[in-house]
């Protein structure tokens, strides 16, 4: 393990380790009548201190596995030597179990249990029940001890990950919501901006041509009337920029038309084969009709991918003399509109896009049946054409 990836705590446990194996092997070589005793304590602490700063024992298991290896080797001259080695098992337990994949150092916890008990048993000592529990016990609590440390690590780092997926879901979900505040709210002025200034001042403009017409000729005031109309007449300009300006990211760089034939290329390759057509002669629609219709299309193109599993749609915009028709229809599993209700799943497509249409004075109809597929209908009736700049009244 890396030591920058240490936890305080992590690194007071390791040190601990270190240290317990350092005082057990000075032990060993003191209670040692041996100078091979002395010799291979001296030995295995070499080898133990070596591995400890060698990065590749840190970095890679068969590394680590050489390394313990070597050590475990030295030990064994040590057990050789003196019945008092067997208590360096218990933190060799510990390295078996940190640094080995599960299927190698749980067979090498019970060799080494397996050595300690011999070793014992080798050098004279009376068999009896302890000299088999120890060791055994020792490597029982080594692997309870490192086991439930691990399935802890485990259950953390995955709540860890889960924690970071909330966060960065919220932060996704805010900023779309901030999103689409911002966009209700362009659509909001936009609306307010064309229903009423823009308006206004296209019914100040023609009232000033209706009064320019009736002053008798030559009247001193005809001059203030023309600047006043032309004042009108530019502050029109400006407000209809502003709508322009205000209109969704979908109408600023074309026209309705465009912004429907793009939409058909957002059902993705696994969703119906959308195709969109056009009927009548275009008319330049305001922009709160473009936002109405466009929007009902996303709806209802929405709910045919999401839910209609559908192969094909079509999109048609007509344009019927005094109004516009927006027709979205599809080949899908269709339902019965009249038992739809909102859920916490969703549901309010529909009643949304019944409240667009009717808000501008239009119609909405939903045709389906299960099995029979699904049309969507609105239309809105055209506003009066406006006069264009300098027109008669």
């Amino acid at each position: 393990m890396d030591p920058r990836s240490l936890t305080p705590a992590l690194r007071a446990l390791r040190l601990c380790l270190h240290l317990l194996m350092a005082g057990l092997l000075v032990l060993a070589a003191l209670r040692s009548e041996s100078a091979a005793g002395v010799a291979a304590a001296a030995l295995t602490g070499a080898v133990y201190a070596a591995g400890s700063l060698l990065p590749s024992v840190r970095e890679s298991w068969r590394a680590a596995a050489v390394w313990l290896g070597a050590v475990c080797a030295a030990w064994i001259l040590l057990l050789w030597s003196t019945p008092d080695a067997l208590w360096v098992a218990f933190p060799l337990y510990f390295l078996q179990l940190h640094l080995l994949p599960v299927r190698w150092s749980l067979p090498a916890v019970g060799l080494t249990a397996g050595a300690a008990i011999l070793s014992y048993v080798r050098h004279g000592a009376p068999i009896t029940p302890g000299v088999f529990i120890g060791p055994l016990l020792g490597a029982a609590v080594a692997v309870a001890t490192v086991l439930g440390y691990q399935a802890l690590y485990r259950e953390s780092e995955r709540r860890r990950r889960l924690i970071e997926e909330l966060i960065s879901t919220r932060a996704e979900l805010a900023a779309a919501e901030r999103n689409a505040g911002t966009l209700a709210e362009r659509e909001r002025l936009a609306r307010e901006i064309h229903d009423t200034l823009a308006q206004g001042l296209s019914s100040i403009q023609l009232l000033l041509r209706a009064a320019e017409r009736a002053l008798p000729e030559g009247s001193p005031a005809a001059g203030h009337i023309e600047e006043a109309r032309r004042a009108a007449q530019d502050n029109l300009a400006e407000a209809r920029r502003f709508v322009r300006a205000l209109s969704p990211p979908d109408l600023e760089h074309g026209s309705l038309a465009g912004a429907l034939e793009r939409l058909c290329e957002t059902a993705g390759p696994d969703g119906p084969r959308v195709r969109f057509s056009m009927s009548g002669a275009p008319a330049e629609l305001p922009t709160p009709y473009e936002v109405a219709l466009l929007r009902i299309a996303q709806s209802a193109l929405a709910n045919t991918v999401r839910h209609a599993s559908a192969s094909r749609a079509e999109i048609t915009l007509s344009f019927m003399g005094g109004s516009v028709a927006l027709d979205v229809v599809d080949d899908g599993a269709g339902f019965e509109p009249g038992a739809v209700r909102p859920s916490s799943e969703g549901g309010f497509g529909l009643p949304a896009m019944r409240s667009r249409a009717e808000s501008l004075g239009g119609a909405f109809t939903v045709e389906s049946a299960p099995g029979q597929g699904t049309a969507v209908a609105v239309t809105l009736p055209l506003p009066a054409a406006p006069l264009p700049a300098g027109a008669d009244a």
